[in-house]
């Protein structure tokens, strides 16, 4: 089973897959694949208004129209109403490579050349095209387009340079271009009748008149590779934007028939795809850099402008820490960039500012990665100086100084630490103490050296005159840490020996030799335990105070590429290059859990209240969430999900919390919970609510805390409140006509006797039970009639009313005092009340409605009912059938409770 399981993955914005941008009412929308699954941003803020459910396979192409989005994965083509999966279409035998809205129909085309035509309106999973077109054996599409006015009838372009014009009602070939004797790679329709674009793998756009078949003009891209997106301007200016495999952006005039500017730091990667937004000045792009971006067009000299943008890491990241109590993560990547994701909301990702990379590198006119720092290879930070200075510091790879972060304000910092300026050797460990105030930076060389982070100047080194050298190691320093009190330091040095200092002194207490070249440490200073990694692939811990090794951990078969300390303290969790993510319990000194991804984990991190897991992997931009299992569900016992010494395969958490839900899915999780209930027992799915606000949750009664929580602790507060002394009674009571005792306010007289009943009491002594009959009371009156009617509502609505000591009283009154009474046990009245209240009980359960006031009655209810049910045999079928549905309502509210925590961010997205 495992300890954590997959939740979702962060980070991603797009992929090589062409946008579809659609128009709904006054705004618009883009619809953007992200591997498996698909996300919607709207165009104003960009912001992220639905995510689509996971597929089996990657998506390769997209359509959109008002609230449908249709996606080509594989062979099949899955067809969405917003985020709800509707149909899927299954005819094609290959992979469907292209996707056009054409109409009312979608036009779908696999790479053999098989064409279908499908109507959308009103598509079920029995929809079946309407048309079939196949295409020659020498012609592979690579692109298509519906010219302008052009009716019933699509441009096909091909990867051999042909053009085909084809009527999809016909079915017939209309006409066939030659070609420009290079592969074509995009096409689009231009704003003036008859005229198209043409895109090809030499560099070259063709502007053509498809009527006469007549060359307009031909443009040349000035950077090499093929023509990967095209889109003409339809706000009036005579503008055509052309994309490249190398990510520039180049605009042409028409009319003047040249070039008119370059965006050449556009993208990092090949653009995917580009559109002019209907009647704005305002050109979207995507590319494979993991990036949207919209630009601008300047009315002055129409130059383009970046407007706004989304990204994620073009590159896998090599660091990633929470921080903000695990509603952020900071991360490192390859792509020279540092940011920071949120976990909450996906439109607070952002990156952090390197002081005007563009504008820098415009003006010296180079590429934005020369002027980026290079990538980080460790960082630390220190929540509590967020507010006041720079709170975060970074290494970075061949660097020799280390550069500090304001995350306050999200750009770098002013000062530049350079530990040993005499013998500068690249940086390779930092860490800040616990009060924020000081940072220590550890060396190539061996040299440790401590800076003040307000001030950036340096505060002294660490030198240990052992050493051949005055340094702190004799070697690279791998890793450096201090306690919680700025009492010690603690290095390690590649060569395997680790230093105790005195953290204001700077002096050597103790040290002491490993016996092989160490890699990582990580520091717990709430427990003072020293993580190690070596190169043997073993895993030691130390005492840093006692100077001796305490526990030892193997199982790893690779290099171990990062460790992590629970926030508590107990579980020690690690990551190798042999694909597995292990949990090791530090007291018991033992695994505990293991699992393995296909790919292999490059950098993890726990969150401060151990929900979620954060993983990086190889070859992949994202980062990774996993649930823990034990926070959720609140299982005491690790053990009953833990897996030991046994390593689970696991899948990587998809791209979308919601998976795909196929119609054969025997899986118990995404059953609606009606029906589970239904299995459990035939007549408790009488009362299933079929009204439910949110399907498969529960519903509150929104009463007071204080309310149904006294119920709970009812014997608590009297005894609290009981007086110390008992009650006088009055002087002189008043004169009152005989009644008898009412809960509800209700003055109930005693009715007075027959004079038969009298002679019969006093001569042959009979016990009349009448006269021991009280009147129903408001409460069972209701719980009867509510039985009666089967609707429970106007019964809760009354006990919601009661106060804590009237309803204890009310349940009280139903209970057996004397068991030798004259009546037969399935005559007595309390009996059938009390089974009328457990009727109530699995009704109100079942429906899920005033989810814990009714467990606080459940509660009160067994604690004074509790021994009548268990020698009854009549009640105990109705409490055991109370238990099951109790059981699976609790075990279904935990699983839906993992993602519903979780699934904030998307709702509030989705409100926007």
């Amino acid at each position: 089973m495992g300890i954590f399981q997959p939740y979702r993955a962060i980070g991603y914005i797009t992929s090589s897959v062409p946008f579809s941008v659609q128009r709904l009412g006054t705004e618009t929308f883009v619809t953007v694949s992200v591997g498996k699954a698909f996300q919607v941003y709207n165009r104003h803020k960009l912001a992220l208004v639905i995510v689509g459910p996971q597929l089996p396979k990657k998506i390769r192409a997209l359509a959109s129209y008002r609230e449908f989005t249709f996606a080509a994965y594989g062979n099949e083509i899955a067809v969405f109403k917003r985020a709800h999966q509707v149909a899927t279409w299954s005819r094609h035998n290959a992979k469907v490579n292209l996707l056009l809205l054409f109409g009312d129909h979608i036009l779908s085309v696999d790479i053999e050349g098989n064409m279908f035509i499908w109507p959308f309106k009103g598509a079920d999973q029995n929809s079946s095209p309407i048309g079939h077109i196949m295409l020659e054996e020498n012609f592979t599409p690579s692109c298509i387009v519906h010219p302008d006015t052009y009716l019933n009838k699509v441009l096909l372009g091909s990867q051999e340079g042909s053009l085909q014009l084809w009527n999809i009602s016909t079915k017939k070939q209309i006409y066939e271009f030659k070609g420009w004797n290079s592969s074509i790679s995009s096409c689009v329709s231009s704003p003036a009748l008859d005229v198209v674009a043409v895109g090809c793998a030499d560099g070259k756009i063709h502007v053509h008149n498809i009527r006469y078949d007549e060359e307009l003009v031909t443009f040349t891209n000035s950077t090499r590779g093929a023509v990967t997106a095209l889109s003409f301007s339809t706000d009036g200016q005579p503008l055509l934007a052309s994309g490249g495999s190398s990510g520039v952006i180049s605009i042409w005039n028409l009319e003047k028939r040249r070039l008119q500017s370059v965006i050449r730091e556009a993208h990092d990667s090949s653009i995917v795809s580009l559109h002019f937004l209907a009647n704005e000045p305002v050109l979207m792009s995507s590319s494979a850099d993991n990036s949207i971006k919209m630009w601008k067009f300047n009315t002055t000299d129409g130059d383009p402008e970046l407007h706004g943008f989304r990204s994620g890491h073009s590159a896998p990241p090599l660091r990633i820490r929470f921080y903000a109590n695990g509603r952020h993560i900071l991360s490192a990547g390859q792509d020279r960039a540092f940011r920071l994701f949120s976990v909450i909301q996906d439109q607070q990702s952002k990156e952090l500012s390197q002081r005007h990379v563009s504008k820098r590198a415009k003006k010296l006119r180079v590429k934005e990665e020369e002027i980026k720092l290079k990538p980080v290879i460790a960082f630390d930070c220190a929540e509590i100086r967020e507010r006041d200075w720079c709170n975060v510091v970074t290494c970075h790879m061949d660097t020799a100084q280390a550069y500090v972060w304001r995350l306050q304000n999200f750009v770098l910092g002013e000062h530049i630490l350079k530990p040993c300026p005499e013998n500068p050797t690249s940086v390779k460990a930092c860490a800040i103490s616990t009060c924020g105030n000081f940072a220590m930076l550890g060396t190539a060389g061996g040299w440790i050296e401590r800076f003040n982070l307000q001030s950036g100047i340096g505060r002294g080194s660490y030198l240990d005159m052992s050493e051949r050298r005055s340094c702190a190691h004799d070697g690279e320093v791998v890793g450096v840490a201090c306690d919680s009190t700025n009492t010690l330091m603690i290095s390690a040095g590649y060569h395997g020996d680790i230093k105790v200092w005195d953290f204001k002194g700077r002096q050597l207490k103790s040290r002491w030799e490993i016996g092989c070249s160490l890699v990582k440490i990580v520091y717990h200073r709430p427990n003072g335990l020293l993580a190690t990694v070596a190169d043997d692939f073993i895993i030691r811990l130390f005492d840093v105070v006692a100077s001796r090794l305490v526990r030892k951990f193997e199982g790893h078969t690779d290099r171990i590429t990062d460790l992590c300390f629970s926030e508590d303290g107990k579980w020690l969790l690690s990551s190798s290059m042999d694909g597995s993510l292990r949990i090791w319990d530090v007291i018991l000194g033992r695994q505990i859990d293991a699992m393995h991804v296909d790919v292999s984990i490059t950098a993890l991190s726990l969150s401060p209240n151990m929900d979620f897991l954060a993983t990086t992997h190889v070859d992949q931009n994202g980062v990774y969430l996993w649930v823990n299992q034990l926070m959720f569900s609140g299982a005491s016992n690790v053990d009953s999900y833990s897996s030991g010494k046994e390593v689970v395969s696991i899948k990587l958490p998809p791209l979308s919390s919601k998976g795909s839900r196929q119609p054969d899915d025997s899986d118990e999780s995404v059953e609606p919970i009606a029906t589970h209930l239904q299995s459990k027992d035939a007549s408790a799915s009488a009362f299933l609510s079929q009204d439910q606000q949110i399907p498969d949750l529960v519903t509150l009664s929104l009463l007071p805390k204080s309310q149904w929580q006294s119920l709970i602790n009812l014997d608590i507060i009297k005894a609290r409140n009981k007086p110390i002394e008992p009650p006088k009674k009055p002087e002189k009571a008043p004169f009152f006509l005989p009644s008898v005792p009412s809960l509800s306010g209700e003055i109930l007289f005693k009715p007075s006797k027959t004079a038969d009943e009298k002679k019969d009491a006093k001569g042959d002594e009979v016990i009349n039970k009448r006269e021991f009959d009280m009147p129903a009371s408001q409460f069972l009156q209701q719980l009867q009639s509510s039985t009666e009617m089967k609707n429970f509502s106007a019964f809760t609505d009354y006990i919601k009313g009661l106060s804590p000591s009237t309803l204890d009283m009310e349940l009280r009154m139903l209970q057996i005092i004397d068991d030798n009474d004259w009546q037969e046990p399935e005559e007595r009245p309390e009996l059938f009340s009390i089974e009328l209240l457990l009727d109530y009980l699995i009704h109100e359960i079942s429906c899920r409605n005033n989810f814990e006031f009714i467990q606080a009655v459940i509660c009160l209810f067994l604690k004074i009912h509790g021994e009548t049910i268990r020698r009854w045999s009549r009640l105990q079928d109705k409490a055991k059938k109370l238990r099951d549905i109790q059981c699976t309502v609790w075990e279904r509210v935990d699983r839906l409770f993992q993602s519903t925590r979780c699934m904030v961010a998307f709702l509030s997205d989705s409100q926007l």
